[in-house]
């Protein structure tokens, strides 16, 4: 029941502090807009979708203060010069791991060529080695990718911490989630990555997605459950009680990082969310609209999950656009705003 965020509860404090002296300065702030850990993914796999100026400017509009791009897109970089307000995570391509991976040297130049020309004037907090490779045949190029990285920013003294975003395909078994079990290839490819992570201090990046493991059984999973609208304990599991099942997921993975002997890693959830349509009447606007608001009024409680309790979560919701260079299906659907006008596909912020 230990709640491993002491950077977390340092930063909050810090926070709170902040926002007092604001209120005493200038007025009541609006919380809906300040001290939250929600931000959004901004895919770019589309061939209708607005300028990256526009992007951000609609970031500003909605009070949208973290956001996660999938590699160094120089337009996107570019049009963060100036905003920062605004923290970025940015992510290496997959394909790039490889030639990375071999050498320290490439390594520089790859941070040389994507992320310095940046660091005056983008707020880059964090780097993702690979989305979702491990487990996997690059899995095992992440660790050498990450502990490069690691050395060069300590080198340079910069604030960037440096992890992977990896699946849930990494359990073996989530039910309960006191079970919780990676792989035996991820205990191979994830288990020497959170340790690492541990040494430096660094969350784990994790993509939860109520949505599929609802999608696959829907006759035995409650809607409710589902999309934190159950008003009752669903599933208990020993003293813990869980009401929905992102918290549920959360926790096994929490459980699993534990049986590793790595106790003291954060996450971050790096993905969330649920498509609008693809699915018939599984994925409606309004379903969409539940599950992603109730999301958010869940980590801004500050009420964690019962496994690590009032410790606060950060988290980023797939995706900002409906993205139509996806997969035909509910991959096209996951976005809050349809691309070719900014419209929200329903209210969110």
């Amino acid at each position: 029941m230990d709640c491993h965020c002491p950077k977390k509860l340092f930063m909050f404090l810090l926070s709170c502090i902040a926002t007092l002296l604001s209120i005493k300065n200038n007025g009541p702030v609006n919380m809906a807009t300040t001290l939250t850990n929600v931000g959004l993914n901004y895919g770019l796999l589309g061939d209708n979708l607005p300028s990256p100026s526009d992007v951000i400017n609609l970031y500003n509009s909605i009070g949208i203060t973290k956001i996660r791009i999938f590699d160094p897109n120089t337009e996107v970089l570019n049009a963060l010069r100036g905003h920062h307000d605004i923290e970025l995570t940015v992510g290496i391509k997959d394909q790039d791991l490889a030639p990375l991976a071999a050498s320290e040297e490439a390594v520089n130049g790859w941070f040389a060529t994507n992320i310095e020309p940046y660091l005056a004037d983008v707020n880059i907090t964090f780097i993702t080695v690979g989305n979702e490779v491990i487990p996997g045949p690059i899995g095992p190029q992440v660790l050498p990718v990450i502990q490069s990285l690691t050395n060069l920013v300590k080198s340079k003294s910069l604030p960037i911490s440096i992890s992977t975003v990896v699946a849930m395909s990494n359990l073996g078994q989530s039910y309960p989630p006191s079970a919780g079990m990676f792989t035996a290839q991820s205990r191979e490819e994830l288990v020497p990555v959170l340790k690492f992570l541990s040494e430096t201090r660094t969350p784990i990046l994790v993509n939860i997605y109520p949505y599929f493991a609802y999608a696959s059984n829907p006759v035995n999973i409650s809607i409710d459950y589902a999309t934190f609208n159950a008003k009752s304990v669903v599933v208990e599991d020993g003293e813990m009680q869980y009401t929905n099942m992102f918290d549920a997921i959360f926790d096994a993975f929490v459980w699993a990082m534990e049986k590793e002997g790595v106790k003291d890693v954060s996450i971050v959830v790096s993905e969330t969310g649920w498509p609008s349509a693809g699915n018939g009447n599984l994925t409606t606007p309004e379903i969409a609209a539940m599950y992603n608001g109730n999301f958010v009024k869940h980590v801004r409680s500050g009420k964690g999950t019962p496994k690590r309790p009032n410790c606060s979560i950060d988290g980023f919701i797939f995706a900002t656009f409906n993205e139509n260079e996806k997969p035909v299906g509910t991959e096209q659907h996951f976005g809050l705003y349809e691309p070719t006008d900014l419209k929200p596909i329903y209210k969110l912020f």
